[in-house]
C-alpha cells in the first residue's frame, strides 16, 4: 500500500468494521466526505472486499476447531478437491499448501461425533486421506492485516 492514508483507512475498518465515517475521519485527518470517497475507491478497486460480523463459535453452538491436512488417494486423480468439498458448510478454509499434503482445511463443528462425520464426508466427496489436528485454546484469529505506514 503505497498511500498512508489509505493504509491508515484500512487498518481502521479492519480493527473496527463499524467506525462510523466520522470516527474514520478523526483517526485519519481527513473530512468525512474524503474518508467516504476513499472508501468508495477501495471498495470498487477490490481493495476491501466486504464487511462482516464475527461470530462467538461456542455461542453458535461450534465449539471444536480443527486442522484437517487432506492428500489425494490417487495422486493422478484430478486436483478439484476445493471444488468437490465447497458443500460442507462446516469448513471455513481451504489453504493450498506445500509439504506432504495438498491442502489443509478450518473447520468447526459442535461435537467430537460431528467431526468424525465431517472427517468421513471429506473422505468420502474429496477421495482424499486426512490427518486432523484438533484446536485445544485459541488465543488470537481474524487479527487484522499488519500495513506499513499506518
Amino acid at each position: 500500500m503505497d498511500d498512508p492514508v489509505d493504509a491508515a483507512i484500512l487498518t481502521e475498518v479492519s480493527r473496527d468494521p463499524r467506525a462510523t465515517l466520522a470516527q474514520l475521519s478523526e483517526s485519519v485527518g481527513l473530512g468525512v466526505s474524503a474518508v467516504q470517497a476513499r472508501l468508495r475507491r477501495l471498495e470498487h478497486s477490490g481493495v476491501i472486499v466486504g464487511y462482516r460480523a464475527i461470530l462467538d463459535p461456542e455461542a453458535v453452538g461450534k465449539s471444536l476447531s480443527a486442522f484437517i491436512e487432506i492428500t489425494p488417494l490417487d495422486p493422478s486423480q484430478p486436483d478439484n478437491a476445493p471444488e468437490l468439498l465447497e458443500h460442507l458448510a462446516e469448513i471455513e478454509a481451504c489453504h493450498s499448501i506445500a509439504g506432504d499434503a495438498s491442502y489443509i482445511l478450518f473447520v468447526r463443528v459442535g461435537t467430537p461425533r460431528d467431526l468424525e462425520a465431517l472427517i468421513r464426508d471429506i473422505r468420502l466427496a474429496a477421495s482424499v486421506s486426512t490427518r486432523t489436528t484438533v484446536v485445544l485454546q485459541t488465543f488470537y484469529e481474524n487479527r487484522p492485516i499488519s500495513l506499513p505506514g499506518a
